[in-house]
């Protein structure tokens, strides 16, 4: 896909990954709407052309001003990044289940709610691409992380049933599974802390601006999904050819071998 003069609408996109999307897509010429709840980061992040929405995407009168705004300034949405969410550390069996709410409920129900925005619209015109944020904790299971790990699992299904349904359509999908990224992901979460063998291994994270530049290759090439790095598919690979050792390196990265 050509992303000059194409309309993208990022949310969560004041920081992080989605910033950097946001940096990304503008300087291959496409138009910007970004959403997120510091209205302060979404400035710094538009620059001056970008339509900007401060919100709470769990809200749903958020999700639907974001997107009526974008079709009213643009008079289309051509891809849509699901990218805000939220993280969790700590075990699943002692979650408080209210913040496990919580995490579904930005994490996969939102998301959903946007993908039901603006679809139908895309369908019409037989043409877009919805972008979803999984993780790799949404190919295989990150036991500090558990919950977030889940809620990923269903953004990867989602994702995947979603590419099926909107088959001949026009419509495309794509499923981006970030690695270790330097974000503030880690400051923001709002349950637990990262084991610290979790923490050493930033040495081998990528930058948000290397994430975001992967998630705008794979639109441009129509890709089905994109890992960053690319080196998290050897992991992917080695779980499943070898998931009883693997599993138990995890479960030691995690403190509980």
């Amino acid at each position: 896909m050509r992303l000059d003069g194409k309309v993208v609408l990022i949310t969560g996109a004041s920081e992080g990954i989605g910033a950097a999307c946001a940096a990304e897509f503008a300087g291959a010429g496409a138009r910007l709407s970004l959403t997120a709840r510091s209205a302060d980061g979404l400035a710094k992040a538009g620059g001056a052309h970008a339509l900007i929405t401060a919100g709470d995407l769990a809200v749903e009168a958020t999700r639907r001003n974001v997107v009526e705004r974008t079709l009213e300034r643009y008079g289309a949405i051509d891809i849509l990044i699901n990218n805000a969410g939220i993280g969790m550390y700590g075990n699943s069996w002692s979650a408080p289940m209210d913040e496990v709410r919580h995490l579904m409920e930005l994490n996969f129900f939102a998301l959903l709610a946007m993908i039901q925005l603006v679809t139908p619209s895309m369908h019409a015109r037989r043409s877009g691409m919805i972008v979803n944020l999984s993780s790799i904790g949404g190919k295989m299971p990150l036991p500090w992380a558990t919950l977030y790990s889940a809620s990923k699992y269903a953004v990867t299904a989602l994702t995947e049933g979603l590419r099926m349904e909107l088959r001949g359509s026009g419509v495309k999908t794509m499923l981006a599974c970030p690695g270790y990224v330097t974000t503030g992901f880690q400051q923001h979460v709002r349950v637990g802390t990262a084991p610290p063998a979790v923490l050493r291994a930033r040495s081998r994270a990528i930058t948000a601006a290397e994430c975001a530049r992967s998630i705008r290759r794979g639109v441009e090439r129509d890709a089905r999904t994109v890992m960053a790095p690319r080196a998290g598919w050897v992991l992917i690979a080695l779980a499943r050819l070898f998931p009883s050792i693997v599993e138990a390196r995890m479960a030691e990265m995690n403190g509980t071998a």
